[in-house]
């Protein structure tokens, strides 16, 4: 049973970090990942993703300041955010691409997905 679970949310100033973790049961290591993020509101948009050989790309409202890595010993995904800005406050969902889309931004090609966990930025 495949299962994603994020930690690390919560609530921080202005230029703060931030380090999201996304713990994967299943086969971690041939699947590509993905970070999206969700404010009130709006639509659910692509952060960054992971691709199974280590690769990233990132959204680029936030390259530069964020940082995906993944741990395949350990089956988990990270996300590092550095001077957070008001702007990133969203809930954060880690996401698995089984079928090898790479570092697809397209919510569509991913099939399994977290329950997310909140990051609130004040000004």
């Amino acid at each position: 049973q495949v299962q994603l679970v994020e930690s690390g949310g919560g609530l921080v100033q202005a230029g703060d970090s931030l380090r999201l973790t996304c713990k994967v049961r299943g086969r971690f290591n041939e699947w590509d990942m993905g970070w999206f993020r969700q404010a009130p509101g709006k639509e659910r948009e692509f952060v960054g993703a992971i691709n199974r050989s280590g690769f990233a790309a990132y959204q680029a409202s936030v390259r530069g300041r964020f940082t995906i890595s993944r741990d395949n010993a350990n089956n988990t995904l990270s996300l590092q955010m550095n001077n957070l800005k008001p702007e990133d406050t969203a809930i954060y969902y880690c996401a698995a691409n089984t079928v090898g889309g790479g570092t697809s931004s397209y919510v569509g090609h991913y099939d399994f997905w977290g329950l997310g966990t909140q990051v609130t930025v004040s000004s």
